[in-house]
């Protein structure tokens, strides 16, 4: 399986930010090593998708469930691909545990992104509190069990594991602790679980081999280092070797 390495601006990189990005980002990787994707700000897709200078892929950080309608701020499914998104990154715990997003709105979320042509990237992952009570498999087994209907309909999908005590704290869970994890997603998906598995949470140049050289890990969904183009690009290389 070839790896995967995503990147997730958040609320960063603006047009122009976004123009220089691409115009330092240059990983020394032979074409097709590695599936590269960004997930940049709405308000930035265009700018990323003329920029870029090598073969990427390019998705959205969020989706409404709905297809239309009074949503003020929100963009549907189908608008994000016809503005040349092929991902949408649906579930990531900001959106869970900063706008409160439900499982089962990840569930409809995913059945959105399929109807629309969309590759799902559904995150899941444990609080600090739910690891230290032993509630990690109970909890991600929870996560899955919301979006595998819907996720029977796509053609391609892919799932991110990020501890949410790892995101943005300089805490990374070690290679065995993805595995474990990864594995229990894999489970959890059944005879959905051919999918590429990644691991998000404070990953970095110094730690993203040993992350991807870890079993049942098929990539990484970077946050911080992906806003940096030379960063980002070693992380980009460390998949292809």
């Amino acid at each position: 399986m070839t790896r995967v390495v995503a990147g997730n601006w958040k609320m960063h990189h603006g047009p122009r930010a976004t123009r220089q990005f691409f115009s330092d980002f240059n990983p020394d990787v032979r074409p097709g090593a590695v599936r590269v994707a960004f997930f940049p700000p709405d308000v930035s897709l265009r700018a990323a998708r003329e920029s870029v200078r090598i073969l990427v892929e390019f998705g959205v950080q969020h989706i409404h469930w709905e297809d239309s309608g009074a949503f003020t701020g929100e963009t549907s499914a189908g608008m994000a691909k016809d503005a040349g998104a092929s991902l949408a990154l649906i579930g990531h715990s900001e959106r869970r545990h900063v706008f409160g997003e439900t499982d089962r709105e990840v569930g409809l979320k995913v059945e959105a992104a399929a109807r629309a042509g969309l590759v799902p990237v559904v995150c899941v992952g444990e609080l600090l509190e739910e690891r230290k009570a032993g509630r990690l498999e109970r909890v991600l087994r929870r996560q899955v069990a919301a979006f595998t209907a819907p996720l029977g309909q796509c053609d391609r999908y892919l799932v991110a594991y990020e501890p949410v005590w790892a995101i943005g704290t300089g805490e990374t869970a070690t290679p065995a602790d993805a595995s474990e994890a990864h594995a229990i997603v894999r489970s959890a998906l059944g005879e959905l679980g051919g999918c590429p598995i990644l691991y998000g949470g404070s990953v970095k140049p110094a730690n993203a081999a040993a992350l991807m050289s870890a079993p049942d890990v098929d990539g990484v969904l970077v946050g911080g280092a992906s806003l940096d183009a030379r960063v980002f690009a070693r992380i980009v290389e460390a998949a292809a070797t």
